[in-house]
C-alpha cells in the first residue's frame, strides 16, 4: 500500500513530454507569457508537446496527429549575432506513439525506419521526395542562442512544409528583421507564438494522404520590457505585434499587422471559438494571472 502511494507521487516526475497542460512539467509553460498558453483551440484531438532535449524543457508545440504538424509553436526569444544555421540531426517525439520515461526527442535512426511512429507524426521519408517544399522552423533555430536549444529545433513536430521561395526569400527575411529587432528594442524577455492555417492539401506518399500543407504562416511577438525611446516606427510594434503571410510561390509578401487584427483572421481560418486570445491579456496587462486561468490548457 505504501509502495503503489509513493509510485503514485513519483510519476508526474516520470511522465513523457506529451501532456494534458503545459504546465505539467518543471519549466514547461517558461516558454509561455505568463505561462499561458494561446487560448481558444478547441479540437480536443490537439497534443500537447512539451518539446524536451537533452533532459531539458526548450518550448512548447500544439501539435496535430492526423494532420502530421504542428499548429504552432511557442518559444521564448534568445538573442543572437544572427550566424549561419549549423546542420543538425533530424529528430522525432516517441510520446506521440508511445508512453517514453525518457522524455527527450529522438534522432531518426540511421538506416531504420520506426513504423509505429508514422500514424502518429511526420516521418523523413514523407519530405525525402517532395520537390516543391522544404522543412520550415515554426521555432527558428537563428532564435535561439545556445547549441542544445538550436539543436532542439530540429525535430519534425517542429516543422511544417513551406514552398521553397517562400521558405528562403520573405519567410527567412521576416525572421531575421524580426531577431534584429527584438535584439536592439526588447529590454527583457520576448516570447513569440508561431503558426500555420490549413485548408485540406496535403502531400501524399504511397497514395495516402501525410502531412497537411499550410495555406497560411503567422506569427506574434510580446516584449512587455521594451525601449520606450526607439524609433515611433518600431515603437508602434511594441509591446505585441503580429505577420501574416501565404506560404506560396507567389503572392507571398509577409504583412505585419497588430495583434488583434491578427486574432480577427485567424478566428475564421482555423478551428479556434471567439475566445481565441494568443497572448494573456494581450500583452498588454502587468496584472497577476488570475487564479482560474493558472492551470489551463
Amino acid at each position: 500500500m505504501t509502495i503503489l502511494f509513493l509510485l503514485g507521487c513519483f510519476l508526474p516526475l516520470l511522465s513523457a513530454t506529451v501532456v494534458l497542460d503545459f504546465n505539467h512539467i518543471e519549466r514547461c509553460k517558461d516558454s509561455l507569457y505568463m505561462g499561458t498558453p494561446p487560448r481558444g483551440f478547441t479540437d480536443n484531438n490537439l497534443k500537447r508537446i512539451c518539446q524536451r532535449y537533452s533532459d531539458r524543457p526548450r518550448y512548447v508545440t500544439l501539435y496535430d496527429p492526423q494532420k502530421r504538424i504542428p499548429v504552432y509553436s511557442a518559444y521564448t526569444f534568445k538573442k543572437t549575432e544572427g550566424d549561419r544555421r549549423v546542420d543538425y540531426p533530424w529528430m522525432f517525439e516517441p510520446q506521440l506513439a508511445e508512453t517514453d520515461g525518457n522524455g527527450n526527442m529522438q534522432p531518426f535512426p540511421t538506416g531504420y525506419l520506426h513504423m509505429k511512429f508514422e500514424d502518429s507524426q511526420a516521418v523523413l521519408d514523407d519530405y525525402s521526395d517532395v520537390v516543391l517544399y522544404e522543412r520550415g522552423h515554426l521555432n527558428p533555430d537563428q532564435h535561439q542562442s545556445t547549441p542544445h536549444d538550436r539543436a532542439a529545433t530540429y525535430t519534425l513536430t517542429n516543422v511544417v512544409p513551406q514552398i521553397r521561395e517562400f521558405n528562403i526569400g520573405p519567410w527567412r527575411q521576416y525572421e531575421e528583421r524580426i531577431r534584429v529587432r527584438l535584439n536592439n528594442f526588447c529590454r527583457g524577455v520576448a516570447y513569440i507564438v508561431t503558426g500555420v492555417t490549413t485548408r485540406g492539401n496535403m502531400i501524399r506518399r504511397n497514395n495516402q494522404d501525410r502531412v497537411a500543407i499550410p495555406e497560411d504562416v503567422w506569427s506574434a511577438y510580446c516584449c512587455p520590457d521594451y525601449d520606450r525611446n526607439s524609433p515611433s516606427d518600431v515603437r508602434i510594434r511594441f509591446p505585441t505585434y503580429g505577420v501574416l503571410a501565404k506560404n506560396a510561390k507567389d503572392g507571398n509578401s509577409v504583412h505585419e499587422m497588430p495583434l488583434m487584427e491578427l486574432e480577427n483572421f485567424l478566428k475564421s481560418n482555423l478551428d479556434v471559438d471567439q475566445n481565441l486570445q494568443i497572448f494573456y491579456d494581450n500583452c498588454i496587462s502587468p496584472s497577476p494571472l488570475p487564479l482560474y486561468l493558472q492551470h489551463t490548457i
